[in-house]
């Protein structure tokens, strides 16, 4: 019976030296076998979308930096811009590591998947926790707190990675051996960060569809509130389900079908690569556009009470049209010259009352008009 080192020993030449003889098409004859994936189909997809991620994760980033620099040059830095700053910067490194896993397994891509899977996911999924505190309204979250809650919580897998990566390299003097199982035992803290994630999600979908704002802009900010909400938990969600798929795949479904080496590396590439677009899609451009979206909301003048308040003062900005009563100026009075004459409105015609008619309402009378209570007393007991 082979120890769980050589267990561990086997697999992993297995998956460095695994190849059945046939070279893909379109690879050269002097290509390592290393990068023979990389001109197979599913390594070719899973390229072609990771590379398109990554620069619509620069482009958004750019984006959303000359807009940081043009509004906070008026009213200051927008709330929430550098934890979705942060965001980008992870996703965009979710989109770069699929490639260290296209190509096989060696000393060199070890460290790499070791280190930066965790660490990518939890920067993602610690400014997802801290964007959804914010929404709540949580004290410890508000303003630069809210990156900074960020990116403690991430040097917390950071420090969980770097430990396990010293260990797996100095092991029994192997070179980064180590079981898929272990690899997704690393992966738990991460997993804590996305469901409580997805709790504090959850949590403010319901506080969105129960409260209501009663801002003269309420009706309209509280419908950005809800479809922020529905969006986040729907990311968080699609999230949850990829990463069921791949553990499940890497740990036993792979293993039960017989394909337990060769499809591993697919598996987590196309995990991390089909989560990112998730986060893309969810959180990135929907953010950014509900931030300026507010910003252009901001420029909006403010709502004009001048006449209702104030009958009697004409604003300086109601026309001519507005004082000769074609339309409602707010209920202002008409001036001394122009009563007794008809008011020139297209449809309306407003004109003095006469003094000679009778305008009074008719009111009810009883017939006993001096004593109206007297047959109620005669028939009292």
């Amino acid at each position: 019976m082979p120890t769980s080192s050589q267990q561990m020993s086997m697999e992993f030449l297995v998956r460095v030296e695994r190849s059945n003889g046939s070279r893909p098409a379109g690879c050269g004859s002097a290509l390592d076998q290393l990068y023979w994936e990389l001109c197979d189909i599913w390594g070719i997809v899973v390229q072609a979308a990771a590379a398109l991620g990554f620069v619509s994760c620069v482009a958004l980033a750019t984006v959303l930096l000359l807009w940081m620099a043009c509004t906070s040059r008026r009213c200051g830095r927008p709330v929430g811009t550098v934890a979705l700053l942060l965001f980008l910067l992870g996703t965009a490194g979710m989109f770069a590591l699929p490639f260290s896993f296209v190509i096989s397994l060696s000393p060199q891509t070890c460290p790499v998947r070791v280190f930066l899977f965790g660490v990518l996911f939890c920067i993602v999924f610690s400014a997802l926790l801290a964007r959804g505190l914010a929404l709540m309204d949580v004290g410890l979250v508000r303003g630069w707190r809210e990156a900074g809650v960020a990116v403690t919580l991430t040097l917390v897998q950071v420090i969980i990675s770097v430990e396990w990566l010293l260990v797996v390299l100095i092991r029994d003097e192997r070179t980064c051996e180590f079981s898929q199982a272990e690899f997704a035992m690393l992966q738990i803290y991460v997993m804590v960060l996305l469901a409580a994630a997805l709790a504090t999600a959850l949590r403010f979908l319901c506080d969105a569809y129960i409260t209501y704002s009663y801002s003269y802009t309420g009706r309209q900010t509280h419908r950005h509130t809800k479809l922020q909400a529905a969006l986040l938990v729907l990311t968080l969600l699609l999230s949850v389900c990829i990463w069921i798929v791949w553990i499940t795949l890497l740990i036993y479904g792979n293993h039960a079908m017989g394909h337990s080496p060769d499809w591993d590396d697919p598996v987590i590439s196309i995990a991390l690569t089909a989560n990112g677009w998730v986060l893309l899609l969810g959180h990135g451009f929907t953010q950014v556009h509900f931030m300026c979206q507010c910003e252009a909301r901001t420029k909006d003048p403010p709502l004009h009470f001048t006449g209702w308040t104030s009958p009697g003062k004409t604003p300086a900005a109601v026309t001519e049209e507005t004082k000769t009563g074609r339309d409602n100026g707010g209920f202002q009075m008409d001036t001394d010259e122009r009563r007794g004459k008809d008011m020139e409105s297209p449809g309306i015609i407003m004109t003095e009352i006469s003094t000679e008619k009778d305008y009074s309402i008719p009111r009810p009378t009883t017939t006993n008009i001096n004593k109206p209570y007297d047959e109620y007393y005669i028939h009292r007991v």
